[in-house]
């Protein structure tokens, strides 16, 4: 059975990190970055091609984490295969030991290195979640067909963005995935602390909290810029006026020191917010980080299950 799932049943408050594979096959690499998770986080997601951009498969990066003595979550994007690579990937991720999987839809190829690449989205991310339960729990594929073995302990698992347009949309979105057979949720990265707030209390009082295990998604601002460029140029993302005007606060090379103790009151919010199972922190290259941010949280040291 999936560590993560049963950290999150026995209702330890979860933390799980994020690596993003290299740009080729340099396995040092990845090693590097999983000597700072390991035991430091409870899984870990493997990026699929983020942003569009290509590098080492997510369930081969799955596999050399898994050899590190790391949990992955292998994250499985909609953009780049049919149904038929991708149930044929999830069976081929399940029988090498992984157990966890992240459904998204993936961010569209034009924004990436290879704009012209052909966008496949046979399925979308909701969808994707129904498939991997129905390979789990009816043992048979989209087409119908027996499967010879299911992957019976596969812990599946969705995103959620909390500060999308329409807003008003974003909890009924949860609830299909939910619906779908989604059992955690990850959402995008969050400093709109009110905004966050009401989307937990919209899923408390639909009942979801009760369905799916939320875990909140930390990134630590490195800098403005970074906050600058993420408020204005990414899409999704949400980033108030008084975090930057907070950042700016500071000496500049102190900036990064704010923007970890940013990240630690947000996650001492959420650790006493009802409807919150644990957070996702993804210090974007910026893993050596994360022992330093959770041992400030006070989630170490992680509970042994």
């Amino acid at each position: 059975m999936s560590k993560l799932k049963k950290i999150l049943e026995q209702g330890h408050f979860a933390l799980t990190g994020e690596l993003g594979p290299p740009r080729g096959v340099n396995v040092e690499a990845v090693k590097k970055k999983a000597s700072y998770l390991k035991g430091v986080v409870d899984a870990v997601n493997i990026t699929d091609n983020q942003t569009a951009v290509v590098r080492l498969s997510s369930w081969a990066t799955s596999l050399l984490v898994l050899q590190e003595g790391l949990e992955p979550v292998y994250q499985m994007v909609c953009r780049d295969r049919n149904r038929l690579a991708m149930q044929a990937d999830i069976l081929g991720a399940y029988a090498h030991g992984i157990r966890n999987i992240l459904c998204l839809s993936g961010d569209h190829q034009q924004f990436g290195d290879h704009p012209f690449a052909k966008g496949v989205f046979d399925i979308d991310s909701i969808q994707l979640i129904s498939t991997v339960k129905r390979l789990r729990d009816e043992e048979k594929f989209l087409s119908g067909a027996d499967l010879d073995g299911a992957p019976k302990e596969m812990f599946i698992g969705a995103a959620a963005n909390p500060f999308a347009e329409p807003l008003e949309w974003r909890i009924h979105r949860l609830a299909k995935k939910v619906e779908a057979g989604a059992q955690f949720i990850q959402t995008q990265c969050i400093y709109n602390m009110k905004r966050m707030r009401e989307w937990v209390k919209q899923a408390n009082d639909m009942g979801l909290t009760e369905k799916v295990y939320i875990l909140a998604g930390i990134t630590p601002m490195k800098s403005v810029g970074m906050a600058k460029y993420m408020q204005t140029k990414v899409p999704g993302m949400d980033v108030p006026d008084e975090i930057i005007k907070r950042l700016k606060g500071v000496p500049k090379k102190e900036q990064s020191k704010e923007g970890i103790k940013i990240a630690v009151e947000m996650i001492e919010e959420f650790k006493e917010m009802k409807g919150i199972a644990g957070v996702h922190l993804m210090a974007i290259e910026w893993e050596h980080k994360v022992p330093e941010i959770a041992e400030m949280a006070n989630l170490l040291p992680r509970p042994q299950v």
